[in-house]
């Protein structure tokens, strides 16, 4: 720690920066119930007043994000199948 001459305390960033290694992961942990009990509840709600094409449209919507989601790295695999179909170098 270090005080300049206004005397405001400077502190020294760690080397190389935050470790956000698990950053992913914890929220995926913390995000991913919290998404499942959301959808469960809109869905229920979507049967019981019989609203049965926007409760399609919903559980359509809730699986593609669902897929972004939990597994984002499908998102890159699409994107690169798309690409090579259309005849450019995916690389």
């Amino acid at each position: 720690m270090t005080v300049d001459t206004v005397g405001q305390v400077l502190l020294a960033a760690p080397d190389g920066g935050p470790d956000t290694s698990g950053l992913a992961e914890w929220l995926r942990g913390f995000f991913g119930p919290l998404f499942l009990v959301i959808v469960s509840i809109v869905a229920i709600f979507f049967l019981f007043t019989r609203e049965i094409t926007r409760f399609a449209q919903f559980i359509i919507l809730a699986i593609f994000i669902g897929i972004v989601f939990y597994a984002p790295v499908i998102i890159e695999v699409m994107a690169r199948g798309i690409a090579r179909a259309m005849g450019v170098d995916a690389e």
